[in-house]
């Protein structure tokens, strides 16, 4: 009897359900008093209407019954600065997603509850509650599919009126802080991924559609924030400056991912939204301001920051709108010059040619105007371009005497031939894009002639096509373009070893499509700087880091190999910029860090043209170059195994057929006959000096031991004292060289 009074309450059943329901009516305001009532209060609603939507039926019954969403609202409505604003909504977030049944989320979306609840005025301003207020909706967001967002929007007629949960989440897109920006943007494409064509209909139409202009604006303000660091005139240090190119680089790397998960819902409506945004607001502006002058005035890009940002979008968004506008773009200046470059032979010839190539023009003009991805729906407004294209082709200014000249001097090519080698990278590595795109279009392609595709169009009937390829300005020019890259690779001053590696990767891709390889001039240059790479790989052998060098050879060449087998579709770009802010390397410094580095950036540059004369003379790449000279040099036969004199210490008796007679000139002493014996085991080892036995004519006693460079330095430092010359071996023509010092 007594037991029976002092039972505990079951809190997840219907009678305590109703109890917390009708304390909570009781509340008529809400205030600092209070406040942590009724958070315990909707706290204990939220508990039990989640067990009841997985465990017990009978108490979500009692939920819609009672309509407990209403007093959610009408204590927001009642609550005096108490902040239960943000409680209130975590609670909310909590309940919903933890809600399995459909009849459940039905329920909970249906009688605009969900709508009053996002459209309360909350007081955002110098508080915490954006967070919560932002994970209620994204919590909804998570829940809607193609039945549920009926529920969501107002609708008259035909057409949608108001999305509060979209239109609300916008207001919050530009939000300073990351965490809340990533929960938008989810947000956005869980609405986009469920949306009908009603709903479609009111995101694409204006003030709602200005959103992606919006994101246009941001991305193109993060793209002048990134050439201020690129181009900072020594504000601050290499490091921060550096820091600083990457941080907003991966900020504009978010951007157009973002773009691309737009694109991927596979709405033409969100499709030409989004394409006609990036071409009027970004793509356009930068194409026609970096190819009509390549100086960086004050209210334009640089031209390295707008080949980065363009291989960038191409790389990240890509598709065939984007790639063939840009391509388009580009080639149709260089599609113009040859209208202007008179063909050899009658004049009646002439005509013929530029009737071909004026057909050639009206294509590329069609192909820049058609969206493929529209699926029959409006074409791509491409206002930019009809409004500057005037300006843009008068700007460089071409005339029929001179049209040759002027070709190397405008447009793409204004880069590809200009003295920065940063800029003739970039510029190449942009072509490479748009010729190795499958997105690209036949007809463009063929015209470039830095395509397969050529082939392709080659055996078609269209001879204006067939013309078009024989007179690619860019097969007329490949030798020159070709020339550019190789002086990069042959330049007298210190480059860094970022900067070759990206010529050879750009000349080994061009390579692939000229295919009648390196003329007699450029082979002769290509010859001179592999001999250069080869002396400079040579003198390493002399060097205190020699023993080091089988190991990078085989680490590098693996490197090299996989860097020019790297698609420019996979390519980071970022590269550009990094050559751009990268100082010349420093000489005749002496340090040890700086003999390393000099070492292993002479084995990169040998092992990059070991790879390219390969390639120019057999098409082909090798695996794994370079192993058998590792292995002729650490196997030479007059090398001791450590096994013969594992155990040999300071005064042990060690053979001395395998040593080398030397003499050594110690300090206060005379000169002394001592035998140098290196002892290897693949490529660690050590030095032993050993004076002969006065007894034992091949036998000799071990003065000093020293690792060889770099080797177990701490083990061997105190031995290493005791020499007071140091001597080098030099792995090369199975031969061993002493070197004195």
């Amino acid at each position: 009897m007594l037991r029976s009074l002092w039972r505990s309450i079951d809190r997840f059943s219907v009678q305590h359900f109703q109890y917390v329901i009708n304390e909570l009516r009781k509340i008529k305001v809400v205030d600092e008093h209070n406040r942590e009532l009724v958070m315990n209060l909707l706290q204990s609603v939220v508990e039990i209407v989640t067990y009841g939507d997985r465990q017990d039926p009978h108490i979500f019954e009692c939920f819609m019954e009672r309509q407990v969403l209403a007093d959610f609202v009408r204590i927001l409505k009642i609550s005096q600065e108490s902040k239960i604003d943000g409680p209130l909504l975590q609670y909310l977030s909590i309940m919903i997603q933890n809600m399995d049944s459909e009849h459940a989320i039905f329920y909970c979306f249906s009688n605009g509850y969900m709508n009053n609840i996002i459209l309360h005025p909350y007081k955002f301003d110098g508080g915490d509650l954006a967070p919560y207020y932002v994970s209620f909706l994204r919590a909804i967001s998570n829940k809607i599919n193609k039945d549920t967002l009926c529920l969501l929007v107002n609708v008259q007629g035909d057409a949608v009126v108001s999305f509060p949960l979209y239109t609300e989440a916008l207001r919050f897109a530009q939000h300073e802080e990351k965490m809340i920006q990533t929960a938008i943007r989810a947000l956005v494409l869980n609405i986009y991924n469920v949306s009908d064509d009603m709903v479609y209909q009111f995101i694409s139409t204006p003030p709602v559609s200005e959103y992606f202009s919006d994101l246009v604006r941001r991305l193109s303000n993060l793209c002048f924030c990134l050439d201020d660091f690129v181009y900072d005139k020594g504000k601050m240090d290499a490091q921060k400056r550096r820091d600083g190119v990457i941080l907003e680089a991966d900020k504009i790397a978010d951007e157009l991912h973002y773009f691309k998960d737009i694109l991927s819902v596979g709405e033409p409506r969100l499709t030409r939204l989004v394409t006609e945004n990036l071409l009027n607001g970004l793509v356009f502006p930068l194409l026609f301001s970096f190819m009509a002058s390549k100086n960086k005035n004050g209210s334009d890009l640089s031209a390295i920051t707008s080949l980065y940002i363009i291989s960038c979008l191409l790389q990240v968004v890509g598709g065939r709108s984007m790639i063939n506008n840009v391509a388009g773009v580009i080639l149709y200046h260089i599609l113009n010059l040859n209208v202007r470059i008179p063909s050899e032979g009658n004049a009646s010839d002439v005509h013929d040619d530029v009737k071909t190539f004026s057909k050639c023009l009206n294509e590329v003009e069609r192909v820049i105007c058609y969206d493929p991805e529209s699926n029959g729906s409006e074409s791509i407004n491409v206002t930019y371009l009809g409004a500057h294209w005037e300006g843009f082709m008068s700007s460089f200014n071409i005339n029929s005497s001179n049209s040759e000249i002027c070709s190397k001097r405008s447009g793409i090519f204004a880069f590809v031939f200009c003295e920065d080698q940063s800029l003739l990278l970039a510029s190449i590595f942009l072509l490479l894009i748009l010729t190795e795109s499958k997105d690209l279009d036949c007809l463009l392609s063929s015209m470039s002639g830095l395509s397969e595709k050529e082939d392709e169009m080659l055996q078609t009937d269209d001879t204006s096509i067939s013309k078009s390829v024989d007179e690619s300005i860019f097969i007329r020019f490949m030798p020159e373009i070709l020339n550019a890259l190789l002086n990069v690779l042959a330049f007298q001053q210190p480059l860094s070893i970022m900067m070759l590696w990206n010529a050879g990767w750009c000349l080994q891709k061009l390579l692939n499509f000229h295919r009648e390889g390196l003329n007699g001039d450029n082979l002769l240059l290509f010859t001179t700087s592999y001999d250069q790479s080869r002396v400079n790989f040579l003198n390493e052998l002399g060097g205190v880091w020699f023993d080091h060098i089988p190991d990078t050879l085989i680490t590098e060449s693996a490197s090299c190999v996989r860097v020019l087998e790297q698609s420019s579709q996979y390519k980071d770009p970022l590269f550009m910029l990094e050559l751009a802010l990268h100082h010349q390397p420093t000489n005749g410094q002496t340090s040890s860090y700086f003999a390393w580095q000099r070492m292993v950036d002479a084995v990169k540059a040998f092992i990059l043209h070991f790879q390219l004369k390969t390639f120019i003379l057999k098409g082909v790449l090798v695996d794994k170059p370079l192993l058998n000279m590792i292995s002729s040099s650490t196997n030479d036969s007059r090398v001791i195994r450590a096994s013969d004199v594992s155990s040999a210490s300071f005064g042990s008796n060690v053979s001395l057929e395998s040593g080398i007679p030397c003499g050594i000139a110690f300090s206060n002493s005379e000169i002394r006959d001592i035998y140098v014996i290196p002892v290897a085991s693949g490529i660690i080892g050590k030095l032993l000096l050993a004076e002969k036995h006065p007894f034992r004519s091949r036998h000799g006693v071990v003065i000093a031991i020293a690792p060889l460079a770099g080797l177990f330095v701490r083990q061997y430092c105190c031995d290493f004292l005791l020499l007071k010359s140091v001597a080098f071996i030099v792995f090369y023509d199975v031969s061993l060289i002493i070197y004195e010092k």
